[in-house]
């Protein structure tokens, strides 16, 4: 359920493909994922994308069941992207949800399909959001607009997220792919150590 393309240039593109489940994600799927992750500081770019009309609908239900909502490994999963020294692009190819936010977030650059809409219903859920994940969705959009999404439940769009932006770019479904790569175009032809010393220099 999660496909791995790593390219002869060092683009890794990791695809959530459990499309007839809206890609929500299992303990096993978010334990590839960070595997995944873990194992990127050779790649030179990475994109997360996901296959179908949404990116992810967050937890899968069943799982919830289990004890995911608590489970660290949504933790592990965002700090592995968060920390990795190249450039990592969410193409989000549709709606992202719930805790799916917390890979979305940690990534560098976020760019999306029209249509796209973002949520994470914690509050109604009863659930207290993924620790890191209120944080950077803070220094990203500020702490009101933070608040509009965790505590008063709302469903931004596209073009708002854009305009907040939590989004960085919009594009269309059939160039999603085609854009993150022409974003990773100088990180892929420059040396590791230049991308990362890039990169550390950016962070806030």
């Amino acid at each position: 359920m999660i496909d791995l393309d790593k390219s002869g240039d060092g683009l890794w593109t990791v695809t959530l493909n459990r499309p007839d489940k809206a890609n929500s994600l299992t303990h096993a799927m978010l334990t590839e994922l960070a595997d995944i992750a873990e194992a990127a500081t050779e790649a030179r770019a990475l994109v997360l994308t996901g296959r179908g009309k949404a990116f992810s609908a967050g937890m899968d239900l069943e799982a919830a069941k289990s004890g995911l909502p608590t489970d660290p490994v949504w933790e592990r999963l965002s700090g592995a992207l968060s920390v990795l020294p190249c450039l990592t692009i969410a193409a989000l190819n549709g709606t992202v949800a719930g805790g799916a936010m917390g890979m979305v977030l940690a990534c560098d650059l976020r760019i999306a399909v029209p249509g796209t809409k973002v949520f994470y219903p914690v509050m109604k859920l009863g659930f207290l959001p993924q620790p890191s994940d209120p944080g950077r969705l803070t220094r990203l959009i500020g702490p009101s607009r933070a608040k509009m999404i965790l505590m008063a439940g709302q469903k931004i769009d596209t073009d708002t997220a854009h305009k907040w932006g939590l989004i960085d770019q919009v594009t269309e479904p059939g160039a999603l792919l085609s854009t993150a790569r022409d974003l990773a175009t100088d990180a892929l032809s420059a040396t590791p150590d230049h991308a990362a010393g890039i990169k550390h220099l950016c962070r806030p």
